[in-house]
């Protein structure tokens, strides 16, 4: 773990390197948050990370939506992923449930063009099925809108697992 004023001190290679991940495959966020140093606590590196989310192109918020793994798939991920969605119970899924999960993850990906988004962390793999199955009936706009404000929770359990804050 490194602590959040460590953070604001380290090189901007390895400020990348300790961050390239919190948000899924793109290390674009922590390089624009950069200049925002230094941090006053882990919600402030987070917000500052997540406004420059906010303020990228909606092509650039589309493929950081893309960049996540579908919920209980067996595809490669990231390795925060892989303990994301082992700790909600998606990587025992039985025969069946992985059955229909891949089906409703590809009728989700068929209406929306992206991967269901969800922070896992603290649900069951029930809870996540029948979220995907109320989610599915939202529009595009409001669910693209979800997906980011899901991966903004992820981003923050991802944080708060490598930095902590100072006492």
């Amino acid at each position: 773990m490194v602590s959040i004023k460590q953070l604001s001190d380290v090189s901007y290679s390895e400020f990348i390197h300790i961050l390239k991940d919190i948000f899924e495959h793109s290390p674009w966020v922590p390089e624009r948050t950069w200049n925002y140093r230094p941090f006053s606590s882990i919600e402030d590196l987070h917000g500052k990370m997540a406004g420059r989310v906010n303020e990228a192109s909606d092509e650039e918020k589309l493929r950081l939506i893309r960049a996540h793994p579908n919920l209980g798939t067996r595809l490669a991920m990231s390795n925060s992923s892989v303990q994301e969605q082992a700790s909600a119970g998606l990587s025992d899924l039985t025969a069946e449930e992985y059955e229909n999960f891949s089906q409703l993850n590809k009728q989700y990906m068929e209406k929306f063009g992206f991967p269901f988004i969800m922070a896992v962390k603290g649900r069951t793999k029930g809870e996540i099925y029948e979220c995907m199955e109320k989610r599915i009936a939202h529009g595009v706009k409001d669910e693209f809108e979800t997906a980011l404000a899901e991966i903004e929770k992820i981003a923050l359990f991802r944080l708060c697992e490598i930095i902590q804050n100072e006492e």
